[in-house]
């Protein structure tokens, strides 16, 4: 081991949770972002205003951010 060379280790490293990172992601200014419910299945149910609503991105309510950024930690 060369004795020059220093490593810096930050541990413990945390596993970002997939399930998590493929539903939420974080925007440029640290808000998460996530999608609508309700747009999977009965869509003929639905007004066409209530889907076309549906389809946009949401923010993740402001109780709920820090759970799901330390969920996502890297992202």
């Amino acid at each position: 081991v060369d004795p020059s060379r220093t490593e810096v280790t930050l541990m413990p490293k945390l596993k970002t949770r997939r399930s998590a990172a493929k539903r939420f992601s974080v925007t440029g200014t640290g808000k998460v972002r996530r999608r609508h419910a309700y747009l999977r299945h009965i869509l003929s149910s639905k007004t066409r205003k209530q889907k076309r609503h549906l389809r946009h991105s949401a923010l993740v309510a402001a109780t709920d951010v820090k759970a799901v950024k330390r969920m996502i930690p890297y992202l």
